[in-house]
């Protein structure tokens, strides 16, 4: 009797509420539906929040590296690294400099994208992860300021603001430019196929005993000789260099294992800005070999801060002290610098990262 009732009560406001509408239909344009209202101006502006490359939506604000870094710490550490190195399998968002054209191209902020009005737009619309659109407008200054500072493109005292923007070239923006496929590709693939000058027959030559290998001929025994022959003379080598370094090590005992191993842990905070050991090269910082015992600021090729050259020219030399006071307080042993890392916890640890450093080939030759 319940389930009567019930459904026939349904039957009937439902009928009522298609009557209602029937009589009082929604205003409609042309070829619409009769359905909602026109938007309020503050219901549009409220998702009209896009910036375009010539500034266009930009609010006005404005944000400095240090305030940036603290909420890029605070914020968004957690997925992307302090200096954005990135965490797991998140975006990196520093570095990639020169990697565009090989096979492993690393596409971050500044190494690939071309606006920085993207940056801006994307890290107000959808960061930090989970919070979306909390940010104030000087917070995404700041953090987009802070994200410059980490792809070296300004230094550590640069405020980022409205009336600055369209200052600020991307590194890579003079690569991009405007889709022309359907001029330069499309009448390629559209027009009559060439039917001229083709050939009578096609011969099979050689077959792959592996399919992904080129076929089997002369050569490849002779490289795989050549290949025996060096892998041979490597042996060799590699028994006289270990010869050599247990003689040496019997000579003059090296730094404690497990300081240096503490010190390689301690390392990978700063792998995301300096590489050392066979085949280190100058990143977002310099790279660390031959530094100890070397002037400050003397590796080639990379371009060091106003406040290293100084450094350089009054003679600061890196050992025990000059490093240890560094790696615990960058910015207050060496003012101005570049150097976003906020320093070691104790001179344990400086330390250790000073004996892993030494290890890895951080001796001045």
């Amino acid at each position: 009797m319940m389930k009567t009732f019930t459904l026939s009560t349904a039957l009937v406001v439902a009928t009522a509420g298609f009557a209602l509408a029937q009589e009082n239909p929604a205003p409609s344009r042309e070829g619409g539906y009769g359905l909602g209202r026109t938007a309020l101006p503050e219901e549009i502006a409220a998702w009209d929040i896009d910036i375009r490359p010539d500034g266009t939506g930009l609010p006005v604000g404005l944000g400095d590296v240090y305030t940036g870094e603290e909420l890029f710490v605070d914020l968004c550490s957690a997925c992307h690294g302090d200096f954005g190195e990135a965490v797991g399998r998140w975006p990196q968002l520093a570095g990639g400099y020169g990697t565009l054209e090989s096979e492993d191209p690393v596409k971050t902020i500044g190494s690939y994208w071309p606006y920085l009005s993207t940056v801006w737009d994307y890290v107000h619309r959808a960061m930090p992860y989970g919070s979306a659109q909390s940010l104030t407008d000087d917070e995404v200054y700041a953090i987009v300021a802070y994200l410059m500072y980490v792809n070296d493109m300004v230094d550590d005292d640069f405020e980022l603001s409205n009336e600055n923007f369209l200052e600020i070239a991307m590194p890579n923006e003079d690569n991009f430019f405007m889709d022309d496929r359907a001029e330069t590709e499309y009448t390629l693939f559209t027009g009559e196929p060439c039917m001229e000058n083709c050939r009578e027959s096609v011969e099979i030559t050689a077959r792959a005993t592996i399919l992904n290998v080129t076929p089997e001929q002369e050569a490849a025994a002779a490289a795989e000789a050549a290949a025996a022959e060096a892998a041979a003379a490597a042996e060799e080598a590699a028994v006289v260099e270990a010869a050599a370094e247990e003689a040496v090590a019997e000579e003059a005992p090296g730094p404690d294992p497990a300081l240096v191993a503490q010190g390689e842990t301690l390392f990978r905070q700063c792998a995301s800005c300096h590489q050392i050991g066979e085949g280190a090269t100058n990143r977002t910082g310099p790279m660390l070999n031959h530094t100890y015992g070397a002037p400050v600021g003397v590796h080639e090729g990379f371009r060091y801060s106003p406040a290293f050259q100084a450094a350089r020219d009054s003679g600061m030399v890196w050992d025990d002290a000059s490093l240890t006071a560094y790696l615990m307080d960058p910015r207050g042993f060496i003012p101005g610098n570049r150097m976003a890392f906020r320093g070691l916890r104790s001179e344990e640890e400086a330390a250790a990262m000073i004996a892993y450093l030494r290890a890895a080939g951080g001796d001045a030759e």
